[in-house]
């Protein structure tokens, strides 16, 4: 209890911090291929303009859509209408382009058969391949100098617009998952990797397209976890998973996700006590503040009573680019059991670590 009041207090002490310029009002369903309407809040000391931009997100997908103004300001507030893009559905987030303002959870629909069966349109701007997991790369000096990086990804098995995922459109929820952990060991002589964790997956997705559903999401599938290491290092484990998903938009910008993955151990090869370790439930919170701070914890607590917990927090930095992307600063805090599989039995001191995200 004392670690979720202290995760309850951090995400309230960032949203506090990072209050945006311009307020967004929007609705939380809109449809594809339709006009909708915002009202904008305008600082004191900025003007409304004729036309602003709108800056639309679903997964790692960006688009930018102009918005015309709907008459003349009231003060510092002025209606808006766009036109949602037809090729795109289910869950995005909604902010102003090139403004410090709030940004908006919205669900996207399409009124045909593949909206009703996987929550996507016939043709998602969601791109085939897409993020997963965050992307990082961390270091930290408790015991000495150590790393940690991830990649992660997940693609789109059935393309939407043709073949198999236009015939049978509940196809295009099956997806291919990749994420790899790896912890660095930075002090020792030939700066060895001290574990890498891999971790594919194979699941079904399901998305809601409309504001009745009492669930945003659901995930189902298959996840296995190893090392790749021979003899007593060798660590691994089979999974099945079931990962609802929930979200709010919490204040001026505010996104809260709650996506506990709840699964059951099909194998669990050289390491059969893991469940007293890692139990059988990841329990995720995530809060973005506008796309400024984004802070995310994940808990396990195993059977004995013995468990872990991850906080990350992100920080965009705009002046930063990574590619395409914006870079973000990471701090990552680890305490507890099984920050690796190869450890998942062993406790070590409370790691705090800094680096660089592309994917918070």
């Amino acid at each position: 209890m004392r670690l979720l009041a202290l995760i309850a207090l951090t995400v309230a002490l960032r949203a506090h911090a990072a209050e945006p310029d311009w307020l967004l009002v929007a609705p939380q369903l809109v449809v594809a291929g339709q006009r909708f309407e915002v009202i904008v809040v305008a600082p004191y000391d900025e003007q409304l303009p004729d036309e602003i931009d709108l800056r639309v997100k679903v997964d790692i997908s960006e688009l930018v859509i102009p918005a015309q103004a709907q008459g003349a300001p009231e003060g510092s507030r002025r209606r808006y209408a766009a036109a949602m893009p037809p090729r795109i559905g289910g869950p995005a987030t909604l902010a102003l382009a090139e403004r410090d303002s709030n940004e908006i959870a919205i669900v996207i629909a399409r009124r045909d058969g593949m909206q009703r069966l996987t929550g996507r349109g016939q043709a998602a701007e969601e791109p085939p391949l897409s993020e997963e997991e965050p992307v990082y790369f961390v270091i930290g000096a408790r015991d000495g100098w150590s790393g940690r990086f991830q990649l992660s990804f997940k693609y789109r098995l059935f393309d939407p617009a043709t073949g198999f995922g236009a015939e049978q459109p509940w196809l295009v929820g099956f997806y291919f998952g990749f994420t790899q952990s790896s912890l660095w060991d930075l002090s020792a002589e030939s700066k060895p990797f001290h574990d890498t964790s891999y971790r594919p997956s194979f699941f079904w997705k399901w998305q809601r397209t409309d504001d009745r559903t009492w669930i945003d999401a659901v995930r189902l599938g298959f996840e296995h976890e190893s090392n790749g290491q021979a003899g007593p290092t060798s660590r691994s484990i089979n999974t099945l998973f079931v990962r609802p998903e929930w979200r709010w938009s919490a204040g001026r910008g505010g996104l809260i996700e709650f996506t506990p993955k709840f699964y059951t151990y099909l194998t669990k090869g050289e390491n059969p006590d893991i469940p007293q370790y890692r139990g059988y439930i990841d329990w995720r919170l995530r809060h973005d503040v506008g796309g400024q701070w984004i802070t995310t914890a994940v808990v396990r607590t195993g059977m004995a009573g013995k468990g872990s917990l991850l906080l990350d927090m992100s920080r965009r930095t705009r002046d930063i680019k990574v590619g395409p992307l914006s870079g973000y600063l990471h701090l990552q805090f680890f305490n507890g059991f099984g920050e690796s599989i190869l450890d998942y039995n062993v406790r070590r001191n409370a790691q705090l670590r800094v680096g660089l995200a592309i994917v918070p």
